[in-house]
């Protein structure tokens, strides 16, 4: 009779699968508070430059989106090398004021959700790799189809191929680092455009995504402002929250 292997392990594990290094999680606070404060300092925007046209990235493409995602048309999207930007998308009437309300509200809240799902990604290495690969690729596509602006055609797409670099190239800890780091920026980035949140104006641009909410729903601008400005603290914590809890 076969003697039976002893060093046999089970077919089916219940092991979790691998999780980004914990040790990291206490820097990530750091580097949070540190760039909140930094975007509000005069030079700030020079250190974190790169994280700034991300974030508007995210910011207009938020608004285009939602727009399409109402049924209506999101015409090109432009960013410039001062950090600014604007998404143009024409909006179908069918649903009243709550449409353009969340065209505006999308704006501000895009790189807190993008980032939460981002640092959500972290809990897997397969999940962070392909999360990665997926922003990179996005942000080239945008610029085949959205970006109309000479600066944009150059930042967006470069900003693509360094992340697609890191989901190809770079070890799996990098890879988890900076999808966490990039969740973090595009959370925190709510808090770069403070005095935007609580303007009624945009400049030339127009009156801001806080004063449109006002336009269509009638609560003051600050009330909105205020409440997007919490809620992508709590969006901030709530991924962290997740991403570090035991399995």
């Amino acid at each position: 009779m076969r003697e039976p292997n002893k060093n046999f392990e089970p077919l089916l594990s219940t092991e979790a699968p691998p999780v980004v290094e914990r040790m990291g999680l206490t820097w990530l606070i750091i580097a949070a508070i540190a760039t909140a404060l930094l975007w509000q300092i005069p030079g700030g925007d020079y250190i974190l430059y790169p994280f700034t046209i991300l974030a508007t990235w995210f910011h207009e493409m938020g608004h285009g989106l939602m727009a399409l995602l109402l049924g209506g048309q999101f015409q090109k999207l432009a960013i410039f090398s001062n950090g600014s930007g604007v998404a143009s998308y024409v909006m179908r009437l069918s649903f009243g004021p709550i449409g353009p309300a969340l065209v505006a509200a999308a704006g501000p809240m895009g790189p807190p959700l993008a980032g939460a799902a981002l640092i959500l990604a972290s809990r897997s290495f397969t999940a962070a790799t392909l999360c990665l690969k997926i922003l990179g690729s996005f942000l080239l596509f945008s610029t085949l189809i959205w970006v109309r602006s000479w600066f944009g055609l150059v930042a967006i797409p470069l900003l693509g191929l360094i992340i697609l670099g890191i989901a190809l190239k770079a070890p799996r800890w990098v890879q988890g680092f900076s999808i966490q780091f990039l969740g973090v920026q595009a959370c925190v980035s709510t808090y770069h455009q403070l005095d935007y949140l609580f303007s009624r104006s945009a400049g030339p641009l127009g009156i801001s995504d806080t004063a449109q909410m006002q336009q269509y729903l009638l609560l003051p601008y600050w009330f909105w402002g205020g409440l997007m400005a919490i809620a992508s603290g709590v969006i901030l914590v709530q991924s962290l929250r997740i991403a570090y809890r035991s399995p």
